[in-house]
């Protein structure tokens, strides 16, 4: 009989799932983690929130573990890469407290539109100041989404049935998505410049970080209102708080911030700034919600083998695995590589497979791919959900198979279209190791390696020496060297393999190279 540890707070529901399914299932809170190590070599599955802590030593000790469960959506308590490494799978429930997080954001929106925290307090102390506490009707204002995925979309609609005119900036949505949800989309410039209300729904990644700095807040509307319930850091709290003095931003409602728990924080003590405790996934129903769906999920892989909501693996068969798996190797790296070069968002995706691999399962071969391209902008999606993550976006995804390939054995070529402009790569599986063939149109083998400069340039003489300099200059050693071009004097690529982490100085230089079009940085 499989065995269970649940090692954090959940609904008494997900105990009595496991034990339903015939799964032995203990509950131990609050464990330091010498008692943790100690004991978790007994279990084939963990069970957690947020609290317990499954780092490398845990997962060291952990023995028979087959199973880790997140009941919520954010990992970062757990080592993914030493659970991968164990072969243990990680799951997580990315939707099970969607409808709670955007109701807590309306909640928000209230309560700094109409001051209810101030004026609460107020009236307590008996001071009844009905003339200091003139609200903000939310009835036909335009209310600007910064991110319009799963909860984002919740909360469009609510906005809309309060009559509100809704605006959206989401490099994911697609326009077809966008009149489905009844909500306009635009650009962040144009939302900061119309939005009476500001409500952000997207990840913490480097794009978005500080997505409303300093500079951002100049843009709003005077008097605007912001609120934010997805994560901290998206926000530039100090930028913030002297926007609210200054009465640039009337009001701001915040579940999330930089540091938790937040215990003091700049913008504690405004008086027109209402907080609470990161809560917005804490209702009883979003709770149970997400400790059944975790305990369901860990029983059907423990009994029946079966992957759901995995974060570090797809959906694959016994059967399947040994010829999927250099295929799943290579087109993680080609969908990563793809994603980071879609500079302006995503939106359609074309996926091919030529030769032996159009024959296999492909499935679990573009889930894994669609992931990798969103994870730039999304760090929290995983192969399992990024296919329904895309489809809720309304962005294309088309994919095509063909029996032979001109020249390889099996090739997958992934296209982004960013920017209007379509960016296309390739790659093969050579001897166990994955390469990339095939940039832009243009042939050329390169193996893939940890920091990579993807350069696009007029093939003139001159380039290579000057490239090669530069990165000596800079005490950049170049490891690889892979050089691609259409013709003599026409569209060129190079792929260089560095050892060294490239400054965005360098970078610059790179780019103030004569007939050099286009520089980036590659981290796999």
């Amino acid at each position: 009989m499989p065995k269970v540890l649940i090692a954090d707070e959940l609904s008494p529901k997900a105990l009595d799932v496991f034990r339903s399914r015939g799964i032995d299932a203990d509950v131990r809170i609050g464990l330091k983690k010498s008692e943790l190590v100690s004991i978790i070599g007994d279990y084939d599955g963990l069970a957690v929130r947020s609290a317990t802590k499954a780092d490398k030593d845990v997962i060291a000790a952990a023995d028979g573990l087959k199973v880790i469960g997140r009941a919520g959506i954010g990992v970062d308590n757990i080592d993914l890469a030493s659970a991968t490494a164990r072969g243990i799978v990680v799951m997580n429930t990315p939707f099970g407290n969607s409808i709670t997080t955007a109701e807590h954001a309306i909640a928000l929106l209230f309560a700094a539109a109409r001051q209810i925290a101030a004026a609460d307090h107020s009236t307590q102390a008996g001071k009844w100041e009905k003339n200091r506490f003139m609200g903000v009707e939310l009835y036909g204002k335009t209310f600007g989404l910064i991110g319009c995925g799963n909860i984002g979309a919740l909360v469009a609609e609510r906005a809309l049935a309060l009559k509100m005119k809704v605006i959206a900036h989401d490099p994911f949505l697609s326009p077809e998505r966008a009149v489905k949800l009844g909500v306009e989309k635009v650009e962040l410039e144009d939302l900061l410049s119309r939005a009476d209300l500001i409500s952000l729904h997207t990840p913490l990644t480097d794009k978005t970080r500080n997505i409303l700095s300093a500079e951002a807040l100049a843009k709003t509307k005077r008097g605007v209102i912001i609120v934010n319930a997805a994560r901290g850091g998206l926000v530039d709290e100090a930028a913030l708080r002297a926007a609210l003095d200054s009465g640039q931003v009337a009001a701001a409602g915040f579940d999330v911030f930089v540091t938790e728990p937040a215990n003091e924080n700049v913008l504690f003590g405004a008086p027109n700034f209402v907080a609470t405790p990161h809560v917005g996934a804490s209702t009883n129903e979003a709770q149970e919600n997400v400790a059944m769906q975790i305990a369901e999920q860990m029983s059907d892989y423990l009994l029946a083998g079966a992957v759901t909501n995995a974060i570090n693996m797809a959906s694959i068969s016994a059967e399947e695995a040994p010829r999927l798996k250099p295929f799943i190797g290579l087109i993680d790296k080609l969908g990563s590589f793809a994603g980071q070069i879609a500079d302006e968002g995503i939106e359609a995706v074309e996926i091919e497979y030529e030769g032996d691999v159009a024959q296999l399962n492909t499935q679990p071969l573009t889930a894994v791919a669609l992931a990798a391209v969103m994870r730039p902008l999304m760090p929290d999606i995983n192969m399992v959900s990024a296919p329904a993550v895309l489809k809720l976006k309304g962005t294309s995804l088309t994919e095509s198979r063909r029996a032979t390939s001109p020249i390889y054995g099996s090739l997958i070529r992934i296209k982004v279209l960013t920017g209007g402009r379509w960016r296309t790569l390739a790659g093969v599986v050579n001897a166990g190791s994955a390469k990339i063939v095939e940039v832009k149109g243009m042939s050329l083998e390169a193996d893939f390696h940890p920091v990579m400069l993807l350069i696009n340039n007029l093939d003139r003489p001159g380039f290579v020496g000057a490239l090669g300099t530069m990165l000596g200059e800079a005490n950049i050693n170049i490891a690889t060297f892979h050089l691609g071009r259409q013709a003599a004097e026409q569209d060129a690529i190079a792929i260089v393999g560095v050892d060294q982490v490239v400054p965005e100085a360098v970078q610059q230089r790179l780019r103030a190279l004569p007939h050099v079009r286009y520089v980036k940085v590659l981290k796999f």
